[in-house]
């Protein structure tokens, strides 16, 4: 499939097609979406290198992800690159991936600036105090966050999950159930995802005129030590929890672990629900999950990331772009009623 043969497809001229697969503003946004779906539908690949020489682009974009971020060096952040490479692979981009210190992200930004290897760059795993878009900004490199920068939501381009209705909505399933000892393990909360998560568990409790209890909450990098570690203590403290809330199937899996090492059962003795970013290799179960879950899946995360950023930030910077992303509530075996409360 060429470019010609897109073009008759169309029923457009190939300067038009050409055009819209290029993000020329001159094209109108009915119009590119029409190329681009056409092009999806019947399989058509432009050439990378001669889309660089027509237009003057990189045709690529980039993600500079600081070493400290330890919450984005692990399986979850690898699987949504693999989505956006996916996406980028479709439309004829390619991938620009740099790993530094802290010290070193505007650097990094640029050096993709100013040698021109990236015409934009995904932002991932905003914190609270977040000030990447800010360099950006002054470099004037088009950008999507992947999750949200607080007080920046209007002004910014961002693709995010609603962290805050999820942990709600697993948060009120388990008071439904009869709980009210539930423990919160939670991501580092400095990280946006994460407060969020915390503010919509808070607000499931205060509905019910319940008050959080610190000594059920905790927050660290997402592991499976850290799930199993934080069940343990608070499972042999004087007034254990009936259920858990997880940000991770990864420590879903540690709390699971301390549960059947103590002699209990997962879904009668003690309830769990976690978040599940449907990770291709770590699969919830099938049809029957093991885990009831807020699932939402990463990879998918990745590929809109990328078809929002090349198909409508990079034609349109100055308009910003906004999708959230709704999780699915899962039953799984991992939930039950409450036997103190029965």
């Amino acid at each position: 499939m060429n470019l010609k043969q897109l073009s008759e497809a169309l029923s457009l001229s190939q300067t038009t097609v050409s055009r819209a697969l290029n993000g020329y503003p001159e094209v109108s946004a009915e119009t590119r979406k029409r190329v681009v779906e056409m092009a999806r539908k019947i399989g058509y690949a432009p050439n990378s290198q001669a889309r660089k020489l027509a237009t003057g682009r990189a045709m690529a974009i980039g993600h500079v992800i600081p070493v400290s971020q330890h919450e984005m060096m692990n399986p979850v952040f690898m699987e949504f690159i693999a989505g956006a490479g996916e996406a980028y692979s479709r439309l004829g981009y390619d991938m620009v991936l740099k790993v530094v210190p802290d010290a070193q992200v505007e650097g990094a930004y640029r050096e993709l600036a100013s040698l021109k290897k990236a015409d934009a760059v995904i932002v991932h795993g905003p914190r609270i105090h977040d000030t990447r878009h800010e360099i950006l900004d002054t470099l004037g490199v088009p950008f999507l966050i992947h999750g949200r920068i607080p007080g920046q939501e209007e002004a910014r381009s961002w693709i995010d999950m609603n962290n805050a209705h999820a942990f709600e909505r697993a948060t009120d399933l388990l008071l439904d159930l009869g709980h009210r000892r539930i423990a919160l393990l939670n991501g580092l909360e400095d990280m946006d995802f994460a407060a969020r998560r915390r503010r919509g568990f808070e607000k499931a409790l205060t509905n019910r005129g319940l008050s959080t209890d610190p000594a059920l909450m905790r927050q660290a990098d997402m592991t499976e030590p850290y799930g199993a570690e934080s069940a343990l203590d608070m499972l042999d403290g004087a007034n254990p929890p009936t259920a858990f809330l997880v940000s991770s199937m990864i420590s879903a899996l540690g709390v699971a672990r301390v549960i059947s090492q103590k002699g209990l059962q997962i879904g009668r003795d003690v309830s769990v629900i976690t978040h599940d970013d449907a990770l291709s290799f770590l699969p919830n179960g099938g049809d029957d999950p093991i885990f009831t879950c807020t699932r939402s899946s990463v990879r998918y995360a990745g590929q809109r990331a990328a078809e929002l950023l090349i198909e409508q930030i990079l034609p349109n910077p100055d308009v910003p772009v906004h999708e959230y992303l709704e999780a699915e509530l899962i039953i799984g075996q991992s939930t039950g009623p409450c036997h103190a409360t029965a």
